[in-house]
């Protein structure tokens, strides 16, 4: 998660309290929630890398 995330990318739970398997899960999966409002992203894996959409956000990429 990044500083200014509200939101966990992982499971979309409030970015405060203990997120331990989050962690450990964002270091093999990119982030399914948008860490701004929590929405569900479009999420596409290629063999370069990933892209993650949020219809209010923009896309993050990895």
């Amino acid at each position: 998660m990044t500083a200014s995330a509200l939101y966990c990318g992982q499971c979309g739970k409030s970015a405060r309290g203990e997120h331990a398997d989050c962690a450990a899960r964002a270091t093999l999966e990119p982030p399914r929630y948008c860490p701004e409002c929590a929405r569900r992203m479009v999420v596409q894996v290629d063999p370069m890398g990933w892209r993650a959409a949020c219809s209010r956000h923009g896309e993050l990429r990895g």
